[in-house]
């Protein structure tokens, strides 16, 4: 057994988990889950997720490392309030839908090679701006949760970036127990997957649904299909990966699930070579990290119980915190880019940071679709400069 692998298979789950945990708590109150349908959600994803990962690794003896759409929590809690909890999980369910056909019918790669990346990058950053920003004001709020914290955060990422996140959650729950902040949470619900039953409207699929694929696809699907292929598994075919992911959260959406997808950061924990010498034998990272995911969606209700107990402005903080290495990669996605993209992209995440609704139609898809606009119509006037 190679220890490595599993050790970097524990750290994935481990910062996968201290990075989203405070999400999926504001999410859950966001989307009027009751606490048996929050603690469902929870164990449904892990659940598909362990399947469906444990799955891949055996099939293309590769570390395959799935997760969820964390820029997708954002708009659940953003969007969420504005709907029944049916009608998010109808959202849900089309989006997973439309994840599974576009891996089985392959327009995932055309996709891939049309969707342009200063927009995608903009659009990632913009969705996760207004939490690194709430994140932070909240410091003024409860200085002696957050400054420790804080200060773990900056120490881990000089020191140990990988720990980062996992240290500032330590130390933010220190603090909260040193300082009597933590306050008595409700009972530890066991573990039971609720039906929840889908209900379907324009305006749900408009607000999370078409957020939700676009962001599944840039900022997921096409990172952790990079980092597969860097680290040498070039040999994995992306079509079966989008589909059976997408299929997995097809079926874990019933029960509340958020959209499924590839791991992205995490996933370069367990594919290079600090995982294993021999990238051959890394797919048991892979496995780590699915047996992890099980063991946490069979104690959901034990999980979310124990976050339940600290205080808002401590999750705010942790999530603007864990949020920050997410925003720079968008950041740099949008200043890399070609000048007549550059306005763009700036356009696309200014419009999707500021979380405005207009005619039903939410600021991602705004950003999205102006962005996409003004670059091609700054391209047709250079384009006209230059035939003149």
């Amino acid at each position: 057994m190679p220890l490595t692998a599993v050790m970097a298979g524990l750290i994935a789950v481990l910062v996968s988990g201290a990075s989203n945990l405070p999400l999926f708590v504001q999410m859950f109150d966001a989307v009027n889950f009751t606490p048996e349908q929050s603690v469902s959600s929870l164990a449904s994803m892990y659940i598909a997720l362990a399947l469906s990962g444990a799955a891949l690794c055996l099939i293309f003896r590769a570390p395959i490392i799935l997760g969820w759409n964390t820029a997708g929590l954002t708009v659940l809690i953003a969007e969420g309030p504005r709907f029944t909890p049916g009608e998010t999980v109808g959202a849900l369910l089309l989006a997973a839908l439309i994840l599974t056909l576009l891996g089985l019918t392959g327009l995932f790669d055309w996709i891939a090679r049309h969707l342009p990346p200063p927009l995608a990058a903009a659009l990632l950053a913009g969705v996760l701006l207004p939490f690194v920003l709430r994140g932070l004001t909240a410091i003024p709020t409860a200085p002696a949760l957050l400054i420790p914290m804080l200060v773990a955060y900056l120490l881990g990422r000089a020191f140990a970036p990988r720990w980062a996140v996992p240290l500032a959650l330590l130390a933010g729950v220190g603090a909260a127990v040193f300082t009597g902040a933590v306050h008595p949470g409700g009972a530890l619900l066991n573990v039971h997957l609720t039906f929840i039953r889908p209900a379907f409207s324009v305006q749900a699929f408009v607000a999370i649904t078409v957020p939700s694929v676009l962001l599944a696809v840039a900022s997921q699907h096409l990172p952790g299909l990079a980092i597969l292929s860097a680290s040498g598994y070039r040999r994995v075919p992306p079509r079966p990966l989008v589909a059976l992911t997408g299929l997995a959260g097809l079926l874990a959406a019933l029960f509340g699930s958020i959209t499924l997808n590839l791991g992205a950061i995490t996933a370069a924990i367990c594919t290079g070579p600090d995982a294993h010498p021999d990238p051959a034998r890394r797919f048991v990272a892979g496995l780590t990290c699915a047996a992890g995911y099980l063991a946490l969606g069979l104690n959901a209700g034990v999980v979310l119980g124990l976050v339940s107990v600290l205080p808002v402005p401590l999750l705010q903080g942790l999530a603007g915190l864990a949020l920050l290495g997410p925003l720079l990669l968008g950041r740099e996605g949008t200043m890399a880019a070609e000048p007549r993209w550059r306005e763009a992209a700036l356009l696309t995440l200014v419009l999707t940071a500021s979380a405005f609704t207009w005619l039903g139609v939410s600021a991602p898809v705004w950003g999205l679709g102006l962005g996409w606009c003004l670059a091609a119509v700054r391209g047709w006037h250079e384009r006209q400069l230059v035939s003149a």
